[in-house]
């Protein structure tokens, strides 16, 4: 039951769909634009740099502030399930983002939330996700190649961390919970980029950049 709880939490979290909150704000359907994702790289492409940090800050935030708000509510009553219950409330911040249910399940590709769920998940988590993100973006300008990468190393660190002790407390059927669950979002990433995978592939995939101006479309 505290699994479903903790899924509905982030869920409801993760329906702030910051990008077209934004855009409506500014007199734009932000899924009329540009890809018609309501994600941080379409508003970057279309609203521009101070747009795109917003959209990515504020759905960063949301999924920090579902694990948060799991912590508080179930952490001095099942501390040996916390970490599996914070992944349960990230996945249903994740879910929200990318299939909200007043947008016709049509949101994002919940990369945003996804670093939400890496910042406030464990510490340790933190370095490879931004060096495997930015490290790519900067080098190379795909945002789509970093996501999908960041989730391939969230994947192994998961596992990695989980087998040496990191998450403190689990049993291993719950390590291996844990790992499912990582091992769905991380599937749902790739098929929510299953375009930007072809375009990648045939040398097709748009570049973005912070600080240039980008095409919209």
């Amino acid at each position: 039951m505290e699994r479903v709880v903790c899924l509905v939490i982030g869920y409801v979290f993760g329906l702030f769909q910051t990008a077209y909150f934004y855009g409506m704000a500014h007199g734009i359907d932000i899924r009329k634009h540009g890809s018609g994702n309501s994600g941080t790289t379409n508003a970057l492409r279309v609203l521009g740099t101070k747009a795109g940090l917003i959209v990515f800050a504020g759905d960063c935030i949301k999924c920090i502030l579902a694990v948060c708000a799991v912590r508080l509510i179930f952490g001095e009553s099942h501390p040996d399930e916390i970490y599996l219950l914070c992944m349960y409330a990230g996945a249903g911040a994740i879910l929200g983002h990318n299939f909200p249910f007043y947008m016709n399940f049509k949101g994002g590709k919940g990369i945003a939330a996804t670093a939400g769920l890496v910042l406030s998940f464990h510490p340790y988590l933190i370095p490879m996700g931004v060096i495997l993100f930015f490290g790519t973006f900067l080098t190379t300008h795909y945002v789509s190649l970093g996501s999908l990468l960041v989730y391939a190393g969230l994947m192994i660190e998961m596992v990695v961390c989980g087998q040496l002790g990191v998450f403190t407390g689990m049993t291993q059927p719950m390590l291996i919970e844990l790992y499912v669950l990582t091992a769905l979002l991380t599937v749902m990433a790739y098929w929510k980029h299953r375009e930007n995978i072809r375009r990648l592939i045939h040398g097709e995939e748009r570049k973005t950049y912070l600080f240039k101006k980008n095409k919209a479309d």
